[in-house]
């Protein structure tokens, strides 16, 4: 079992940047596929990011390849969204969630654990 805790989300003005971070309990973290989601308002909730166990691949949605980097430290259990440029369209809760079964996929479907979201608010 893991426990996500996501943390760093705030207000701040287009062009600005922000790092997310997702602290994982439990000693598995490092044998899982990451990734991070975001809910718009009156959105559904879409992919971001993800990466692989080792870090080695990474992936991202259209919308935010080039100004998003997704990246993890194994040895201290934490994800990590660095946020660069960002535009009022990012606006969203942002979710990390762990993919036990490593498919490294954007389907949410197999991620099995959820943190609690942290909320970004781009203003312009």
């Amino acid at each position: 079992q893991v426990q996500l805790v996501e943390s760093g989300g705030g207000l701040v003005q287009a062009g600005d940047s922000l790092r997310l971070s997702c602290a994982a309990s439990g000693r598995t973290f490092s044998r899982y596929a990451m990734g991070w989601f975001r809910q718009a308002p009156g959105k559904k909730r879409e992919f971001v990011a993800r990466i692989t166990w080792s870090g080695g691949m990474t992936a991202y949605a259209a919308s935010v390849k080039g100004r998003f980097t997704i990246s993890r430290d194994n040895a201290n259990n934490t994800l990590y969204l660095q946020m660069n440029s960002l535009k009022p369209e990012d606006t969203a809760i942002y979710y990390c969630a762990a993919d036990s079964g490593s498919y490294y996929t954007t389907e949410e479907d197999f991620y099995d654990y959820w943190g609690q979201g942290t909320r970004v608010t781009v203003s312009s």
